[in-house]
C-alpha cells in the first residue's frame, strides 16, 4: 500500500494536520466517538491511529483524574505532534492490526478516522475487540461517501484534471469505506454480528479557499508530490472549480457526513 492508501504523512504535513485540519474537520467528531462507546468517568480509554491526539485529549476529559487515556498510532510524526499537546496520555506507537497490549486491558476503544487505511481492516477491529474488557464497547468513525461530500468530490474532480489519477486518488482513500453496506460487511468478516452504524452529517469549515488548499495539500500525503508550481496552478484553478463552495465572508464550507460504528466487546 501507498503512503495515499494508508494516510501516512511527513512530519512536516502532521503540524498542519493539527493546525489546519482538526479546527475544519475533525473538532466535532470526538464527542459522537465517545459518547457512542459509552466513555465515562474513570474508563481506561484506547484510542486506535491517535493521530495528533484530538481524539484521545477529549477522551481524557471525560475519563477524569481516575481514568487513564493511552493513543496508539504508526506514525511517529504525528505522535511527535501528540506528545507537545498533552503529557497526561500514554502515547505509544504501534499497529492497529497487532495492538501491543494483552486481552481485556481497556474499559472503551475508540478510532476516529483511521479504520480506512488500515491494511487489514477486519483483523484490525478483532484487535480493538481482543483488548477490550467484557461489557467494553468500541466505537469507530469513518468518513462516508465522496459523492455525499460535495467539496472534497469537487476537489478530487479537480486533481483528477491537473494531474491525473494518482493523485485524485489520495483524495479518494479517506472514503472507501463511505458505503453503509460495505462498512457492514466489513463488520461481519470481522465476526461483529451487532454492529450499530449511525450515520451523521458533519460540517467541514476552512477560513478560506486559500486555507482549505493549504490544508489539504501541505497537511496530507500530497506535501511532498506537488511543488510549487502545481501549487500555483491548482490555486489559480480553484479559484472557478471550488467557488461555489465560499461563502461571503470568503469560509468555505460543506457537508462532511460520516458513520459512526459501535459494538459490544
Amino acid at each position: 500500500m501507498t503512503d495515499h492508501d494508508t494516510g501516512q504523512v511527513a512530519a512536516s504535513a502532521a503540524e498542519i494536520y493539527e493546525s489546519f485540519f482538526v479546527p475544519a474537520l475533525f473538532a466535532e467528531w470526538p464527542a459522537r466517538v465517545l459518547s457512542a462507546a459509552g466513555v465515562s468517568a474513570g474508563d481506561q480509554v484506547l484510542d486506535v491511529a491517535c493521530g495528533t491526539g484530538t481524539l484521545a485529549r477529549a477522551a481524557l476529559d471525560w475519563v477524569g483524574a481516575s481514568g487513564t487515556v493511552t493513543g496508539i498510532d504508526m506514525n511517529d510524526g504525528m505522535l511527535a505532534v501528540a506528545r507537545k499537546h498533552s503529557a497526561a496520555i500514554t502515547w505509544q506507537s504501534g499497529d492497529a492490526c497487532a495492538l501491543p497490549y494483552p486481552a481485556d486491558t481497556f474499559d472503551r476503544v475508540v478510532s476516529q478516522f483511521g479504520l480506512m487505511f488500515f491494511p487489514d481492516r477486519p483483523r484490525a477491529l478483532q484487535e480493538m475487540r481482543r483488548v477490550t474488557r467484557d461489557g467494553g464497547r468500541i466505537a469507530v468513525a469513518v468518513w462516508g461517501s465522496l459523492a455525499d461530500t460535495p467539496g472534497y468530490a469537487a476537489m478530487s474532480a479537480l486533481l483528477l484534471d491537473l494531474f491525473g489519477a494518482d493523485v485524485a486518488n489520495s483524495l479518494a482513500a479517506p472514503y472507501s469505506l463511505g458505503d453503509r453496506d460495505v462498512l457492514a460487511s466489513l463488520c461481519a468478516e470481522a465476526g461483529i454480528d451487532a454492529a450499530h452504524i449511525e450515520t451523521i452529517v458533519g460540517q467541514a469549515h476552512f477560513a478560506s479557499l486559500d486555507a482549505w488548499l493549504y490544508t489539504d495539500i501541505r497537511g496530507w500525503t500530497l506535501a511532498d508530490i506537488i511543488n510549487d508550481a502545481d501549487y500555483a496552478r491548482l490555486s489559480a484553478a480553484a479559484t472557478e472549480g471550488l467557488s461555489s463552495f465560499v461563502n461571503d465572508d470568503g469560509s468555505v464550507s460543506f457537508a462532511a457526513p460520516a458513520h459512526v460504528v459501535s459494538f459490544a466487546a
